[in-house]
């Protein structure tokens, strides 16, 4: 620790004499007193007299700008107390070697030790550009002691606790800041994976209705398709099973003569007739053989007026065919078969030439047009 330097002399009351020492009582050379106590020394105590000062002191530290030191002044002002208080009881007490340490160095060195705010880890990034270029601006301006101290403050134990403790601040608002950031980047992990499973639900579920309705449909597709299937099968095999009807038909229908031309037709109208006409006529030579067409029961035979010579055939059915202007007539009665020859063509009645005129009348009732109903039953005329 660096020596002392000498305290300032306080104010007496005491008269000073040509040496500049005290002259009153119990001072050497002043007075009845003076003579009795001896000489006096001069004060001057050392740092090995006393036992130093322990312990920490908290200086404020100097703010740029300032006049004095705050370690300059406090060190003075102690010395100063000291030196008043010893010598306010220099007359009753013995003088005692006194020792102060450098309070206002120990002050200095400790204020210029502190770190600088800027400087400490985790804690300088917190600070803005701004403030640290007014910060080093100002720093600047105040002198150069402040920016001495402070870098050799940096290195006793004071600063190292208070940059350890800055330390663990800056560590600490670091780790809350990464764990907000984590926080927040899990809670955004997470939004986006429910709204990710909620898209796939949604997804699913329309895939799931559109597969349902393409099933549908084509479910729908098919079954159409197996009814056209079995329509044009069931008409297919009705077409077949007609084809066998007729076929079978024709075996026992026949035309009532092979070789014919067709001339008047059903309904024709023309004034050889009452009303109009009510049959199909089938021109042939006079005596061309006229045959069955189906089998039945003849039941009538003979002349009818405008008709000639007349036979009907009675079929099983009920079904009558009258076959008129026969030039004659072969079977007048009984049963006959398909094919059997029962007249012969002619021109008898109400006619122009020799020609076969075929009524067919259901049920004995009214006539209908033979061609349908000789194609219904398989024949090609």
């Amino acid at each position: 620790m660096a020596s002392n330097r000498p305290a300032p002399e306080a104010p007496s009351g005491y008269p000073l004499d040509d040496r500049g020492a005290f002259d009153g009582p119990g001072y050497a050379g002043g007075g009845a007193a003076g003579d009795s106590d001896g000489p006096w020394e001069e004060w001057n105590p050392t740092e090995d007299s006393v036992r130093p000062v322990r312990g920490k002191h908290r200086v404020a530290k100097q703010r740029a700008g300032g006049l004095a030191r705050g370690g300059t002044v406090l060190g003075v002002g102690v010395i100063a107390a000291v030196g008043a208080g010893g010598m306010a009881t220099a007359e009753d007490r013995p003088p005692v070697p006194i020792s102060m340490p450098d309070v206002g160095g120990l002050a200095h060195e400790i204020s210029d030790s502190l770190p600088d705010a800027a400087s400490l880890p985790g804690v300088g990034d917190l600070i803005s550009d701004s403030g640290s270029d007014s910060g080093s601006d100002s720093g600047s301006d105040s002198g150069s002691d402040s920016s001495s101290g402070a870098d050799s403050a940096a290195s006793g134990p004071l600063g190292q606790s208070t940059q350890r403790g800055a330390s663990g601040a800056g560590e600490a608002l670091r780790s809350r800041i990464l764990q907000q950031a984590d926080t927040q980047q899990d809670a955004a992990e997470e939004e986006a994976r429910e709204a990710a499973e909620s898209a796939a639900v949604k997804q699913a579920a329309t895939d799931a209705a559109a597969a349902q309705k393409t099933a549908e449909k084509a479910a729908a597709t098919k079954k159409a398709a197996e009814l056209e299937a079995k329509r044009k099968a069931e008409e297919e095999a009705r077409r077949k099973a007609e084809a066998e009807r007729l076929a079978q038909l024709a075996k026992s229908y026949l035309t009532p003569v092979a070789s014919y031309t067709l001339t008047a037709g059903f309904g024709q109208a023309g004034d050889r007739w009452v009303a109009d006409h009510t049959g199909q006529d089938f021109a042939a030579p006079t005596g061309t053989p006229v045959r069955a067409v189906h089998s039945g029961t003849i039941t009538q035979a003979g002349w009818a007026g405008s008709y000639g010579y007349r036979i009907v055939l009675t079929l099983d059915d009920g079904t009558e065919l009258w076959f008129c202007h026969l030039s004659s007539m072969v079977k007048t009665s009984g049963k006959v078969n398909t094919g059997d020859v029962i007249g012969r063509v002619g021109a008898t009645g109400n006619v122009t030439g020799p020609h076969l005129h075929l009524e067919v009348r259901p049920g004995a009732g009214d006539p209908i047009d033979p061609m349908p109903w000789l194609r219904e039953h398989g024949l090609d005329v």
